[in-house]
């Protein structure tokens, strides 16, 4: 693999810190601003609005910036987004910190996909994007629970501090590791609108929207089952969520491979599989080792979704894939909060802590139905992991529609 890929994993992991970290962070955060938890709680729905809202508007902003530069750009603007964070002396001036640093999230990896899917070249496309989302969920393991420690004894704004000088490390390392690629500039504005458009690319965020709420049904409260149901200590949520990122972890490892083999049945395996183990968690729950098990399923399947869902939508944007793949990760962001919604309504009607693996299961079943519907309506069912660069759409038009469908 190009080890411009490197640069594109720490990206990755700076983004998953900050936008995870802010969970552990909230105790910390209310008492030094003077507010409470629970409106504290706003800064965690201010990142994901900012994810939401900036994906296509940055990714169109920068639709005809040479894509090397766009990344540095992208990660110039969450670097101040966090540094903001760090020196914000009031509760407003941080939900605005939180947005800014949250603008560039969906951008950054809609265009570093088609960037590492350039590099890697025909036949090990989803093995570079697996390999950037790689640097996401190795956050979890390690920049997650790091920075909050790091929060806890030295103040929550040295933990954006940090991540900062992450953004500025990832910057000098895309400056200086990824290739300049002149014919890689972006299809413009209109193309990529029409893309985003079409039925399939439709289907497939819809795709993302429904799977991704049936995982965030559940870890929204994975720490409250783990304590109310499971019988952990507060102190051990901690290990259990490092053990949810392992599952994320081994889940994009193995993603990459298979989806380069065959997306379509990866991805119809992965969602299946993640229904199933939502169900099983409902009764496994109860045993520690068997929880704990079944936490790293959970992971594993989620995360095994990312990945074909995110070849599907920037192969069938055909030669205008950046918008598309950028959207996609708008759509994760609406799965979280919708999610998270769901599995709240279920336990707040008082239908126990555990009810959210069956909402969650449902929902990845709704995923794994638009999936299907949208396997049908292709004329062959056939999905390569290739993306068609923009600088050579006019010459590949017609062949690429042949093998996309």
């Amino acid at each position: 693999m190009p080890l411009a890929l490197l640069a594109l994993a720490v990206s990755a992991f700076g983004i998953g810190t900050t936008e995870f970290v802010m969970m552990g962070l909230l105790p910390n955060v209310a008492g030094d601003l003077g507010t409470s938890v629970p409106t504290a709680g706003y800064l965690v729905s201010a990142y994901a609005l900012g994810v939401v809202f900036g994906a296509p508007l940055l990714t169109a902003l920068g639709s005809r910036i040479p894509r090397k530069r766009m990344l540095i750009l992208l990660m110039g603007v969450f670097t101040i987004g966090n540094l903001a964070s760090a020196l914000a002396p009031t509760f407003g001036t941080l939900i605005a910190g939180r947005v800014l640093a949250g603008l560039p999230h969906g951008a950054f990896f809609g265009v570093g996909s088609v960037v590492a899917a350039r590099l890697a070249g025909e036949g090990r496309q989803a093995r570079a994007v697996a390999m950037m989302f790689l640097g996401l969920t190795v956050a979890n393991i390690v920049g997650v629970p790091a920075a909050t420690l790091l929060g806890q004894h030295l103040g929550w704004r040295a933990t954006f501090l940090v991540v900062a000088g992450i953004g500025l490390a990832a910057m000098a390392a895309l400056a200086r590791l990824i290739p300049d690629l002149p014919h890689e500039q972006g299809a413009g504005l209109g193309r990529e609108l029409r893309a985003l458009g079409g039925r399939q690319v439709l289907l497939g965020l819809l795709t993302t929207v429904f799977g991704f709420a049936g995982v965030f049904a559940v870890y929204s409260y994975l720490s409250a089952m783990a304590v109310e149901v499971t019988g952990f200590s507060e102190t051990s949520v901690t290990f259990v969520l490092a053990l949810f990122g392992t599952g994320m972890t081994l889940g994009v490892l193995a993603a990459g491979p298979l989806t380069d083999r065959a997306l379509r049945p990866t991805l119809y395996g992965a969602l299946a599989g993640l229904a199933a183990v939502l169900v099983l968690f409902d009764f496994t729950v109860h045993v520690k080792w068997a929880a704990l098990a079944t936490v790293v399923l959970i992971g594993a399947a989620g995360s095994m979704t990312s990945t074909p869902l995110q070849m599907l939508i920037m192969n069938k944007a055909k030669s205008a894939p950046t918008l598309a793949a950028a959207s996609n990760h708008s759509a994760f962001n609406l799965a979280n909060a919708g999610g998270a919604w769901l599995g709240g309504i279920a336990i707040a009607s008082g239908w126990g802590w555990t009810s959210p693996t069956l909402v969650g299961a449902a929902l990845a079943a709704a995923g794994l139905l638009c999936a299907v519907v949208s396997g049908a309506l292709d004329r062959d069912g056939a999905e390569p992991s290739r993306v068609v660069a923009s600088g050579d759409a006019d010459r590949e038009r017609d062949t690429a529609q042949e093998r996309v469908g």
